[in-house]
C-alpha cells in the first residue's frame, strides 16, 4: 500500500533547494513523487496540514552506548571526563546495560527527527548495539571503539591488536547489510592517545578492502593536541594522514582546532569533519571553525555525540547551535539558515557516503521524512521556513517520522519502541552501571 503525507511545505533539499506545497507519495521505500502525483488507492495518509517535511536529519556522530551515563561526567576536561568518568563507565557495561542506553537514545533521536546517525561504540559487546539499531528501524552506520594503547584504560577496554582487529572484521562481517541495507559498519579506532600505528594501519585497510567508513577523534581539544604532539611529534591529522587515515571514507569528529593549512589539506583530500557544538561548549573544546572549512570545500555533517558532554541528543539542538556559534565564530552571514539546513541533511547524508538515497526528499530516494509541525506559539506567525525550522522549531514540533518506508513515529508515537519501558529499564541499568563503575 502506498503512503501520502499530504498537504504539507515540502523542504527538499534537492540541489535547487526547491520549496514545493503538496504531497510526497512512497511506494515501497522510495519517494515516488513530490508536490503532485498521485498514489495508488487503497492508500495510507499521513497528515501534514500546517507542517513542514523536512529530509529526515542525519547525525554523524553519536555514542548510543552512552546514553546512561547522561549527567554522569559533568564540569570535566576532555582527559580527565575520558579517564575518571567515560571510562570506568564503558567497562562496566554488560550487555542489558548497553541495551538500555542504546534504545533509550534510539528513542530520544528518533522522536526529534533523526534518521541517519554514524555511532561509535564501546570495545566490548558490540552486538547488542547493532542489533538495537536493527531493531528500532533507524539507518546506522556504525562499529566498535577500537582501543589498544594509552595511559589510564581500564583492563576491559585496552585490547590486544590482533584482537581489535579481529572482533571488528567480525562485527562488519556479521552486521554490515543487515536491516534490509540500513545498517552499516565502521572501523572506528576511538583516537590517536588510545591507538596504536599498528591498530590504526589494519582498520585502514581492512575498511578500504570491504568499501567501508573508517570514524575517530580528532582537533577537538587543546590538551589532546599537546599530548598528541608529545606522543608523536605531531598533529593528530598529519599522523592519521600519514598511516593512511584520510580521504572520502575517512570521518574526524569534532576539528575545532584545525588550521588553515590542516583545512586544506583535509578539503584537498576529501576527508569528511563532523562539527559538534554542543558537545563542544560543554566540555570547553572550543567553537569550530565551520564556515571556514565551508568556505574551502570540507565535507560537513552535523552531531550530537554522546549524552555525558551534551548532554541530550536532540539534532534542532545542534542545527541551531550550528547557525549561531557560526556567526560569533565568522560573521553574521557565515551559516545562513538555508544553508544549515542542508548541514543537517544531504550534507550530512554526503559525508556518509548516503546522498544517492536518503538526505533530500526527490523521486526515487529513499523515504527518509520528518513532518514538523509549524503551529506552535514559539514558530508562529508564518515567515521564512527555513528561519522557522532553524531557529524556532524543536524536537517537541515532530509529528511524524519515516526510514525506508516506513513510519517509525507516528503522531509523536513511537512505532518500534515501546518509550515508556525504554525509559523505565534506563532508569534501573543506570543505577547498575555506576555502581558497578565505582560511581
Amino acid at each position: 500500500m502506498d503512503t501520502v503525507v499530504r498537504g504539507g511545505t515540502v523542504v527538499t533539499c534537492d540541489i535547487n533547494d526547491f520549496v514545493v506545497r503538496g504531497d510526497v507519495v512512497i511506494r515501497g521505500r522510495n519517494i515516488v513523487s513530490v508536490g503532485t502525483g498521485a498514489a495508488r488507492p487503497p492508500a495510507r495518509v499521513l497528515d501534514a496540514s500546517g507542517c513542514a517535511v523536512v529530509p529526515g536529519f542525519v547525525q554523524a556522530h553519536v555514542h548510543l552506548c552512552q546514553v546512561l551515563m547522561r549527567g554522569m561526567a559533568d564540569d570535566l576536561p576532555l582527559l580527565e571526563w575520558l579517564r575518571h568518568r567515560i571510562w570506568p563507565l564503558e567497562a562496566a557495561h554488560d550487555a542489558r546495560t548497553l541495551r538500555a542506553s542504546a534504545d533509550l537514545g534510539l528513542a530520544e533521536i528518533m522522536l526529534a527527527g533523526t534518521t541517519t546517525i554514524l555511532d561509535m561504540g564501546t570495545v566490548h559487546e558490540h552486538d547488542v548495539v547493532m542489533d538495537a539499531c536493527v531493531r528500532a528501524g533507524i539507518r546506522a552506520i556504525s562499529g566498535k571503539a577500537m582501543m589498544d594503547a594509552g595511559a589510564g584504560l581500564p583492563a576491559r577496554l585496552c585490547e590486544s591488536t590482533r584482537a581489535s582487529l579481529s572482533d571488528s572484521e567480525r562485527l562488519a562481517h556479521a552486521w554490515h547489510g543487515k536491516g534490509d541495507g540500513r545498517i552499516g559498519y565502521a572501523w572506528a579506532p576511538r583516537f590517536l592517545l588510545s591507538c596504536s600505528e599498528a591498530l590504526v594501519r589494519g582498520a585502514v585497510e581492512r575498511a578500504k578492502a570491504r568499501g567501508e567508513l573508517l570514524h575517530t577523534h580528532a582537533a577537538e581539544n587543546m590538551a589532546e593536541r599537546e599530548a598528541v604532539r608529545c606522543a608523536f611529534g605531531d598533529d593528530d591529522v598529519a599522523v592519521l594522514r600519514r598511516w593512511g587515515f584520510s580521504g572520502p571514507r575517512a570521518i574526524l569528529a569534532h576539528g575545532v582546532h584545525l588550521r588553515d593549512d590542516e583545512i586544506a589539506a583535509i578539503a584537498s583530500e576529501g576527508t569528511r569533519v563532523v562539527h559538534c557544538p554542543s558537545a563542544n561548549l560543554k566540555l570547553g573544546s572550543g567553537i569550530a571553525r565551520v564556515a571556514d572549512l565551508d568556505r574551502q570545500g570540507v565535507a560537513l555533517a552535523l552531531g550530537a555525540d554522546g549524552a555525558p558532554c551534551n548532554n541530550n541528543l536532540d539534532p534542532w539542538t545542534e542545527l541551531r547551535h550550528a547557525a549561531l556559534l557560526a556567526r560569533v565564530r565568522t560573521g553574521i552571514t557565515s551559516l545562513p539558515a538555508r544553508r544549515a539546513v542542508r548541514l543537517a541533511t544531504i550534507d550530512g547524508a554526503r559525508a556518509l557516503g548516503l546522498d544517492g538515497i536518503t538526505g533530500s526528499i526527490e523521486a526515487g530516494k529513499r523515504a527518509d521524512l520528518v513532518v514538523v509541525r509549524l503551529d506552535g506559539a514559539h514558530v508562529e506567525p508564518a515567515g521564512d521556513v527555513f528561519s522557522r525550522l532553524v531557529y524556532a522549531c524543536g524536537a517537541r514540533d515532530v509529528r511524524h517520522v519515516l526510514v525506508d518506508g516506513a513510519t517509525v513515529v507516528k503522531d509523536g508515537i513511537h512505532q518500534t519502541l515501546d518509550t515508556e519501558l525504554v525509559k523505565a529499564r534506563a532508569r534501573a541499568h543506570a543505577r547498575r552501571l555506576a555502581s558497578r563503575a565505582g560511581l
